[in-house]
């Protein structure tokens, strides 16, 4: 079993960096998706995101119980724990008790990696922007700022994504790129 985490700000190359990862791990990886689609524009994200990825891909959609799944001698890509901790802080429609949430979270994400697999997991760096101004957003952040403690805690190796750059934060050093490119 391997675990990396794949963490960044919006539109900082996370996805596609995750899913080139993925490919070059396997010929026929695993995407679970845990988006909620909650408007128009979301779904425009989501398909753009499914088009981007082709036939080798298995394809699976998941909000919560992720350990559900058997992907067991698989490589799997888990996009993203922002948008699956979203589902269980406002699950049954109110938002949760952060210490609840993040328990469950915990141990799903303990029942899900005891599988003998190879797990990627994308998420969002949200806490890096400043303290924001509702509580609801500081609860939020508070979140999701544990749970990526968390899994980086258990992780092999994380991956800081920055304007497109990969930057190894833990784990073996990324290779040099090639030199005299375009």
């Amino acid at each position: 079993m391997k675990i990396t985490l794949i963490t960044g700000g919006q539109r900082s190359g996370k996805s596609m960096y995750a899913e080139q990862l993925a490919l070059s791990l396997s010929p026929n990886p695993v995407y679970m998706a845990t988006a909620h689609v909650w408007d128009e524009e979301f779904h425009e994200r989501v398909k753009r995101h499914q088009e981007r990825r082709g036939p080798e891909w298995t394809n699976i959609e998941e909000e919560q119980w992720l350990s559900r799944h058997d992907v067991s001698g698989r490589v799997v890509l888990v996009d993203c724990l922002t948008l699956w901790a979203t589902n269980f802080f406002y699950a049954d429609g109110a938002e949760a008790d952060v210490d609840t949430a993040l328990a469950t979270l915990q141990a799903e994400f303990d029942r899900f990696t005891s599988q003998d697999a190879t797990f990627i997991f994308v998420t969002n760096e949200i806490g890096s922007g400043g303290t924001p101004v509702n509580d609801v957003q500081r609860r939020f952040t508070d979140l999701l700022g544990w749970l990526n403690q968390y899994v980086a805690s258990k992780a092999d190796e994380v991956v800081l994504m920055v304007c497109g750059i990969a930057c190894r934060i833990k784990g073996d050093p990324l290779p040099a790129p090639p030199l005299g490119g375009e």
